[in-house]
């Protein structure tokens, strides 16, 4: 009977509704959901409550706002490399684009989804699940574990952020087995791995993935784009560790390999 009396306060999504499923089972399974989902909803209200600031004079903003929207979405509806600066062609000569500087952090933001009770991560980025536990005082959910209501999220395709050049995910010591069974004939390919790999070809591309996982972040897609600017037609990358840090990283590369 808990769960679909759970159920029920977690569709309703109200105060009252969970509030009535805490007094029916104050020591049920799903006390801690929804005493967070209670909170997430005064919060929403707290904040809906507030008066909103002044808006500044209008001004004709449209051909920022069309080169934002572009370079926004360009990744999210092709399916390709997200842009770094605003060097990006795509774009077009005719867009305002106001340049600032490479992207900091490389890879797109974490995306979190909090209408269900309990914090879900829709998509990992910069932003750890252990910072989102010490944020929420929760720990965050994988979209797996909840499939059902998953909202639509950008970048959530399963082939997504693909060079053209076919990627594929190798650990070291296949990367260099790979290496020694070409020999000296191996040409286009381009290997991007923090191993030290050994060739006995001039015509790959070397370049050699950071250690820390926030500088591998912060230059991914601007490799994986000068990949592609070099004619490569396979890019071999060394499988990132299985670790916290390194989670925003593995996923772009699994949905590039994915493509």
């Amino acid at each position: 009977v808990e769960p679909q009396f759970w159920e029920t306060a977690r569709q309703t999504n109200t105060p009252e509704g969970y509030q009535a499923y805490l007094q029916e089972y104050p020591s049920g399974r799903y006390v801690a959901l929804a005493q967070a989902a209670m909170r997430t909803l005064q919060q929403a209200a707290s904040s809906a409550a507030r008066p909103l600031p002044a808006r500044p004079p209008a001004a004709d903003k449209e051909p920022l706002r069309l080169a934002a929207l572009q370079a926004l979405n360009w990744a999210r509806l092709s399916g390709a490399e997200f842009p770094m600066g605003a060097d990006f062609d795509e774009l077009g000569e005719a867009l305002l684009v106001l340049d600032g500087g490479p992207c900091q952090v490389g890879i797109e933001s974490t995306i979190v989804d909090c209408t269900r009770g309990v914090p879900v991560l829709l998509r990992p980025g910069a932003i750890t699940r252990e910072q989102i536990q010490q944020a929420c005082g929760m720990v965050p959910l994988s979209k797996e574990d909840l499939p059902h209501h998953t909202p639509r999220a950008s970048g959530t395709l399963e082939a997504h952020y693909a060079p053209a050049a076919k990627v594929r995910l190798m650990d070291a010591k296949a990367l260099q087995t790979g290496l020694d069974l070409l020999g000296a004939e191996a040409a286009h390919i381009a290997v991007y791995a923090r191993a030290a790999l050994r060739t006995q070809s001039s015509k790959l591309v070397m370049r050699r993935m950071p250690d820390d996982a926030s500088a591998a972040a912060q230059q991914l897609f601007a490799a994986l784009r000068a990949f592609d600017d070099q004619g490569v037609k396979l890019i071999w990358i060394e499988t990132p560790p299985a670790t916290p840090e390194w989670e925003g990283v593995r996923d772009r590369l699994q949905r590039a390999a994915a493509a």
